[in-house]
Formats: C-alpha cells, sequence, structure tokens
C-alpha cells in the first residue's frame, strides 16, 4: 500500500473530486507525483476516472476512503495502533526527564541528611570519650537541605499574562499548556523543529501562487517565496520541472512561465489567501511558561549545588563504604548525578547560543524574502508588462459533469445509450456541416 498520505489529505481538501493539477497545486506536490498518488489511491480505494470531452481527466473518491485503506489494509491498522502508543511512549519519556530531576534531588539530599546524622552521631560518641576522635571526620558545610521545598512546591504562584496564575506540575492547565514535568523536558531539549516541513511549505505556497494567477506568471510572482535568487531567473527551473511548466517569450524578449497542467481544475477555484513571502519560523527555546522554565532552571540550580555538596561530604569514598545502605548506593552513582546536574544546566545553555545564532541566519532570509516582495508591490513598468503579458496565458479549464465523455463510475455501454441522443446529434450537426448547399429547383426544368 502506497498511497501518500499528502495526496489524501489533498483530496479531503478539495472535497474528493480533483484533478491532477488540483492536488500538485493545494499541496505543492510535484504533477507527476501527484498523478501516480492519485492513480494508487483511486486503485486501493475503489475512486472513479472521469474523463472529459477534450481528453482531460477527474479523480473521484469516496468520502470514507480512509475507511476503505484500512479495512483493506492490515498495515494500515498496524501503524493507526503504533502511532496511538507511540504517543503514550514518547509521553513518558518526555516527563521522565523531571522524573529524573526530582528523584536525583531527593536523593542526594537524603544521603546528605543521613551523612550529617552520622556526623553527628559520631561528634556525641567523640565527646563521650573525650574527643579522640571518630572513625570519620565531617566538613563544615552549612546547607539545608530542605531550604529548596520553597521553590519545588507544587502549588508555586507567578504572574503570567498579567493576572494570577496557580501552576501545578501534575496538571495541564490549559490545552496550550504543558505540565511542569513535560515543561522540564521542553527546558532542557526544547519542543523541536519549528520548520520540519519547510520545503513542504514552501512548495504549497509556490503553487497556490500559481494557481491564484490561473496558471502562468512572471518570476517575480513567485521570488518572494524562494531562496537563491539570481538576474537570470534559474530560480524558476526548480519550479518549471515541479509543475510540469514552460517559458514563453513575449514580443519584447520578457520571459513568463506558463502551466497548463494547472489550470486544469474539477471546480471553479477561487483564488486561495498566500503571505506576500514566505517567512520562515524563528526558533523557540521552549514554549513552556516562564514560571515553568524559571522552575526548571532553579531546581537544576538546586540539583548542582546539591551535587557540589554530597561530593565534598563523600570525599574519599570513606563516608560511603561505612555508611553503607542508601548513602552508599548514592555514592556509587554520584558521577552520573553530577553529569545529569551539569548537563541538565550546560545542554540549555548552548541550546540557547545556538538557537540566537540560527534565529539570526533565518532572520537574514526572512529580510531577504520581504525586500523582493516589497519590489514586487511597488513594480515598475517592465514588471507590470510580464504579468500581463503572463494574463493573455492565464485561464481555467473547469470539468464539469456535463463535460464528460466517459466515467468509471458506469457501465460504458450504459453511458453510450445514455449518450445516444447526443452522439447522434452531434453527428447530425457534421453531416450538415459536409452536405453541399442545396440550390433551387429551375420551374422551367423537366
Amino acid at each position: 500500500m502506497n498511497s501518500s498520505p499528502v495526496v489524501m489529505k489533498a483530496v479531503e481538501q478539495l472535497d474528493y473530486r480533483v484533478t491532477v493539477g488540483d492536488v500538485a497545486a493545494t499541496a505543492g506536490l510535484d504533477v507527476n507525483f501527484a498523478q501516480a498518488g492519485l492513480l494508487t489511491l483511486a486503485s486501493e480505494t475503489g475512486g472513479h476516472l472521469q474523463v472529459s470531452e477534450s481528453g482531460e481527466v477527474v479523480y473521484l473518491f469516496s468520502k470514507d476512503f480512509r475507511s476503505i485503506l484500512r479495512s483493506k489494509y492490515f498495515w494500515l491498522q498496524v501503524q493507526e495502533v503504533w502511532g496511538k502508543i507511540w504517543r503514550v511512549l514518547f509521553y513518558i519519556i518526555r516527563i521522565s526527564f523531571g522524573v529524573v530531576l526530582v528523584a536525583s534531588i531527593l536523593l542526594m539530599i537524603v544521603a546528605i541528611v543521613l551523612i550529617m546524622i552520622a556526623a553527628s552521631a559520631s561528634k556525641d560518641g567523640d565527646s563521650d570519650r573525650g574527643g579522640d576522635g571518630g572513625d570519620f571526620g565531617m566538613p563544615n558545610i552549612w546547607f539545608n537541605p530542605f531550604s529548596i521545598f520553597w521553590y519545588s512546591d507544587p502549588y508555586y504562584r507567578y504572574d503570567r499574562d498579567d493576572r494570577n496564575y496557580r501552576n501545578s506540575p501534575t496538571k495541564e492547565n490549559s490545552d496550550s499548556e504543558m505540565n511542569f514535568l513535560m515543561a522540564i523536558f521542553s527546558f532542557i531539549f526544547g519542543d523541536g523543529n519549528p520548520n520540519y516541513n519547510l520545503e513542504e511549505r514552501r512548495w504549497q505556497l509556490v503553487g497556490k501562487a500559481i494557481a491564484n494567477n490561473n496558471g502562468a506568471v512572471a518570476a517575480e510572482q513567485i521570488a518572494p517565496y524562494l531562496d537563491k535568487l539570481d538576474a537570470d531567473e534559474d530560480y524558476m527551473i526548480p519550479v518549471l520541472v515541479r509543475f510540469n511548466g514552460s517559458p514563453e517569450v513575449s514580443p519584447t524578449g520578457e520571459i513568463i512561465y506558463h502551466f497548463p497542467e494547472l489550470q486544469t481544475t474539477a471546480q471553479q477555484r477561487s483564488p486561495q489567501a498566500v503571505p506576500a513571502y514566505f517567512k520562515e519560523k524563528l526558533w523557540q527555546f521552549s514554549r513552556a511558561t516562564s514560571g515553568q522554565l524559571t522552575m526548571a532552571g532553579g531546581l537544576g540550580v538546586v540539583n548542582i549545588v546539591a551535587a557540589i555538596a554530597l561530593g565534598s561530604l563523600l570525599q574519599g569514598g570513606k563516608v560511603a563504604a561505612q555508611l553503607g545502605g542508601l548513602v552508599g548506593f548514592v555514592g556509587s552513582i554520584y558521577g552520573l548525578l553530577l553529569a545529569y546536574g551539569i548537563g541538565f544546566l550546560a545542554i540549555p545553555l548552548l541550546r540557547y547560543i545556538w538557537i540566537q545564532m540560527k534565529n539570526g541566519k533565518i532572520g537574514d532570509r526572512n529580510n531577504q524574502r520581504q525586500k523582493v516582495a516589497s519590489r514586487l508591490n511597488q513594480a515598475d513598468t517592465n514588471i507590470k508588462e510580464k504579468i500581463a503579458f503572463a494574463q493573455q496565458f492565464a485561464t481555467q479549464n473547469i470539468i464539469s459533469s456535463e463535460d464528460l465523455a466517459y466515467t468509471t463510475e458506469t457501465d460504458l455501454l450504459d453511458q453510450e445509450i445514455d449518450q445516444s441522443a447526443k452522439i447522434d446529434a452531434q453527428w447530425q450537426q457534421r453531416l450538415e456541416q459536409k452536405s453541399p448547399p442545396k440550390h433551387p429547383r429551375d420551374p422551367n426544368s423537366p
């Protein structure tokens, strides 16, 4: 089963009756890929082909074609089930970083408390023996491990959007906000690439811009959506290849670009809203709220401070060996706890620096495309003449039910019977056009 999800989505957006040009323009797909995708989808879901008298093909699909695919292909059902399982697994992975952070802090605090209790008992024993010394000596550290709990209070309050807001790390506050454990993952690793579908979005805008101009454009009308612009208009070559276009030369030597495939549509097509230029999205450090980020960063600091304090108490390994139990366990994984504490703060710091550099380059590209769009809005006489020449090729070829010569929805013999009157009328018209003109009869002739 090779049906393209992009093609299926476009078919649904276009109300299940489409041409290749409709899908290519809507989804920004290569015309050949769109055609292959429609043929595959029609084959797998029992779709129908409608052929116009001029030879244009319209694809008609059932509105429940996804259900047909699911019932027909077990692998598609497995994919859907796995998708649901993966969403749960990924959620668990995301919150696990918050769980590890809290567990790390608690383990180190308990270990520090146990060591301090042991140290206090050792000093009391030394006093009873006249101060001859105990099993181990403890450094004098003024650190209250319980002081961090004011900050990790699950009912910590903060202001957001000029209103009092109460946050609980175990409860999502709204559909647009994440809980605190997920916010910790977001603090460390962010929320993914905002431009993961960059080229898909770009080609969708290009396809819609061409369709809005009825399949004929000047290069300046497409340039705001592309990169690597040059005076020779070589940047239009990938556009011509993708949408099966061809250049046309005006009497004055100017070049415009004609896309016949995108001019054939299954229904009246209204212009779609497109931005003046293609704008890449800037990277965000995190989509968590400012309060959640503050809490995550604060707990990260507490974690590293606790790790440093514990390290000073465990120095030499003598304490962990003598106390054993939980202290011994924490001592055995102390390296991992310290590495986690360093990474918890180092990764977001490095990521913040990288984001600033990345956004700077994105901003430059956006500004460049914006300038190109501004020049189009202030078009000179030359550009206006090119656009006017392009409009000579602009058209919409709408394939309605009255234009059909054949459809796979009904048997061919039934179609011939249904259209017999139409066919007879067409033949009669052709015969009348070919017959010689009639002359009036001479009344004196025998």
